[in-house]
């Protein structure tokens, strides 16, 4: 499910200057939801919700679902991730668990373990099949 689905509203903060930080040494339990920037360089153990963009630096660490607009990631992740827009995994991008992005960006030496599902942009036009699929 994403983001707006979750808390409504559009996808306007992703260029705010706004940034909360989570710094090193940080241990957070519990979910996050956000409407600004978020750099995350310690560890949450929750799931986190951002309507801007979700930075996980190198020492960053997070152990549950990321829903956002856009996320660059070099730190490590275990649970899924669903992001609107574009996911960016950086060279030290160590990540566990499906992603689901309408644009991606791998980096050589970045870890993934799981699937992925890239999403198309909605649009207006309809796809039509020319078989059908025997039960």
């Amino acid at each position: 499910m994403l983001r707006k689905e979750l808390f409504g509203g559009n996808a306007t903060h992703d260029q705010s200057d706004r940034l909360n930080k989570i710094l090193s040494g940080t241990e957070i339990t519990g979910d996050i939801v956000s409407d600004s920037n978020l750099l995350i360089e310690g560890e949450i153990i929750g799931n986190v919700s951002c309507s801007g963009k979700v930075f996980i630096g190198t020492s960053g660490k997070i152990k549950g679902n990321l829903v956002c607009v856009n996320a660059e990631v070099d730190g490590a992740m275990d649970g899924e991730l669903t992001i609107e827009n574009l996911l960016v995994l950086r060279s030290t991008a160590r990540i566990k668990g499906d992603i689901q992005t309408l644009k991606l960006n791998i980096e050589e030496g970045a870890y993934f373990e799981g699937a992925c599902v890239m999403k198309s942009p909605v649009s207006n036009t309809s796809v039509k099949s020319d078989f059908d699929f025997d039960e």
